[in-house]
């Protein structure tokens, strides 16, 4: 008789898919176990994974991504197990967590749900392993962000049950759906997860009708699992903020009383638009505070400049600079010059002192280009271009510089700094993970080797190589001080990884390498070009400098097409669409270059395309081959991509 049957949805994470079924692999071994992995159309290459690698997995293979709730329905209405687990994708699981899961529900008879205690990748605690209902008061108190201010008050944080114990087994009110555990008969009586939810708020309802049907929801702090939480829909994005809130509404609807429900719905729509705008204005005021001070800095030294040189030269010559120098021609200049730094790199998260300076010098080249064409009334010093630009140099890298000592106690800004690593397995294992960093072109500092507690030194490995074993690993990291620590599965238990995760910290960063596998997983992404090293599919589309010349790419060529229309009806089929989808580029309504076919939601937004990259194929491809061609078109962007596919496709530029 099956014990238990374990349920993954999948969508677009085959890395992170491969990761949790060998840890449930694992955890299965004692127990009659079958699993479920229902693919919502992913592109990645998902399935075939599974084909080859867990050929015991029984695949479901949607031709659409259903959602959360509807993609487990399907396996739950096939599922002979006892016990029915929900579990996301992106989550690693104790060897023995099924097993005392399931004793757990054995001997707790009024047991309906099960969950666990949850860490992400990072080794922190996760609040939502235990949850209370969303009542209006609870909601509000989240939404408004008193939960995150009093995380430990009975009062204020009980949408996260902050007042109990983590470390105590518990009745619950709401458990997660990343990991939650039913007895398959109390779904047969209070049925399936409801459709309604297409993603979160599902678990939040299931965990209400479990109490509603006379049974208890049980908080299990004995086991552990990691989850990287939402791979697919980042935390602070607007996106989510928007998906999670309406779920609550749902779940409002639903279950609360006419009066009740319609003042959470009113106050939970009300925080939405109040996340949003917090979002947004702390997104606006991250990206004009580096501009708010170059500019400040620049105009203060001109002004200066200005009144240094009326009082030392012009003043002999008794004549002043006009108001209109100080009014038009200096923040004209200014404008140059930060517009030269945005489009050189200067103000991208991880710029460097050189895409400053060759921005400022640009600058510098086309203030003095344009200087000889303006009319003589309006030439002014060329010494004062020379000071602003001398300054700029000095100031902008500087108070840069500045701030990087007072985050991180040096003057490393700009240098490319080497991670320092650790890896933690056997000898062999390791070598493997080190060479597959290495072919990757990492740029990396390999500390050594820490082995499993039972394993000798090889005489192979280097003296300087041994760090150490595992149960050392803690004064080993508080001596050694690495970047990274990256543990190998095939050696390493995942309760071990989580014990060292717990004990550590989340002061250093941890991956975990899958055995047999060539991906090495971990949830602080870093912008690589190789998939070998991050499970994030790097998109190069929607790097800062990328998307810079793609708006750069399609204002050049709008304002060309223009310019040249008369001529563009030689070339171009319909001219009329070509004036219209210029002006719509132009003002930033369409790309030049888009996506083919329907976009492939879990890629970087864009804008619509006129053209795409299937334009340039002779027949028309399928639905998987369109989005195949998505992928990689954002995977492998540059702005010399998309000028090939216009000049390939130009006739069409008229196409609406």
């Amino acid at each position: 008789m099956i014990k238990l049957s374990v349920i993954i949805v999948n969508y677009n994470v085959k890395f992170f898919l491969e990761q949790a079924l060998l840890s449930v692999r694992k955890a299965s071994r004692n127990l009659e176990v079958e699993i479920f992995v229902v693919d919502n159309h992913s592109v990645d290459g998902s399935v075939q994974m599974v084909k080859e690698k867990f050929n015991d997995v029984i695949l479901i293979e949607n031709k659409e991504n259903t959602g959360f709730s509807k993609a487990n329905n399907q396996a739950i209405r096939l599922a002979k197990g006892e016990y029915v687990l929900l579990l996301n994708p992106d989550t690693v699981v104790e060897e023995d967590t099924f097993e005392k899961c399931v004793l757990f529900m054995e001997t707790h008879v009024d047991a309906g749900a099960l969950g666990v205690k949850m860490y992400d990748g990072a080794g922190n605690f996760l609040p939502e392993s235990k949850r209370g209902f969303p009542t209006p008061t609870v909601a509000f108190f989240k939404a408004f962000g008193f939960t995150k201010i009093f995380p430990k008050s009975k009062t204020f944080a009980r949408y996260y049950l902050g007042h109990l114990s983590s470390n105590i087994n518990q009745e619950v009110e709401v458990l997660a759906g990343a990991f939650m555990l039913l007895r398959k008969r109390v779904l047969d009586a209070i049925g399936l997860l409801d459709e309604t939810f297409f993603m979160y708020g599902e678990d939040i309802d299931l965990s209400y009708r479990v109490i509603k049907a006379g049974y208890k929801n049980y908080y299990l702090a004995d086991t552990r699992i990691i989850h990287y939480k939402g791979e697919s829909t980042k935390k602070g994005s607007l996106n989510y903020v928007r998906m999670f809130y309406m779920a609550m509404i749902i779940f409002a609807r639903k279950h609360f009383s006419q009066g009740s429900a319609s003042g959470l719905i009113l106050m939970l729509n009300v925080a939405i638009y109040f996340r949003a705008t917090l979002s947004l204005l702390k997104r606006f005021l991250n990206k004009i505070v580096a501009p708010m001070i170059d500019i400040g800095g620049l105009y203060t030294a001109m002004l200066f400049f200005k009144n240094l040189w009326e009082t030392k030269v012009k003043a002999i010559e008794g004549a002043s600079y006009p108001p209109e120098y100080i009014f038009i021609i200096v923040p004209s200049y200014i404008a140059v010059w930060l517009l030269s730094v945005f489009f050189s790199g200067g103000y991208d998260r991880n710029s460097k002192p050189v895409k400053i300076i060759r921005g400022l010098v640009i600058g510098t080249l086309i203030i003095a280009a344009v200087y000889g064409f303006l009319d003589e009334s309006l030439r002014f010093s060329r010494g004062m271009i020379l000071l602003g630009f001398v300054f700029g140099v000095f100031f902008l890298t500087t108070w840069r510089f500045i701030r990087h000592y007072f985050r991180f106690g040096d003057f490393g800004w700009g240098k490319e700094v080497k991670r320092k690593i650790v890896i933690a397995g056997s000898y062999v294992e390791g070598k493997r993970v080190y060479q597959m960093l290495s072919n990757a072109r990492l740029n990396f500092q390999h500390l050594g080797f820490v082995l499993p507690d039972s394993d000798s030194y090889p005489n192979e490995l280097r003296e300087e190589e041994r760090l150490g074993h595992l149960n050392q690993l803690i004064d080993l990291v508080e001596l050694y001080r690495p970047d990274e620590i990256i543990f190998c599965s095939k050696d390493v238990s995942s309760q071990q990884i989580i014990s060292q995760m717990v004990a550590i910290g989340s002061s250093v960063d941890y991956k975990i390498v899958p055995e047999e596998s060539l991906s090495v997983i971990g949830s602080d992404f870093q912008n690589t070009n190789s998939e070998l090293y991050t499970v994030d599919i790097s998109m190069e589309i929607d790097l800062p400098n990328n998307r810079r010349n793609k708006r750069l790419l399609d204002v050049m060529v709008s304002a060309f097409l223009l310019i040249s229309l008369p001529f563009q009806i030689i070339f171009v089929k319909n001219i009329f669409g070509l004036f219209g989808n210029s002006f719509a580029v132009l003002f930033g309504k369409k790309t030049w270059v888009g996506y083919s076919g329907n976009l492939f939601s879990s890629l970087p937004k864009i804008k619509k395309g006129v053209l795409n990259s299937s334009d340039v194929l002779s027949k028309i491809p399928s639905s998987d081959a369109l989005n195949r061609l998505n992928l990689l078109y954002a995977r492998n962007y540059t702005s010399a991509n998309d000028l090939e596919i216009i000049l390939k496709a130009y006739r069409q530029l008229g196409r609406v």
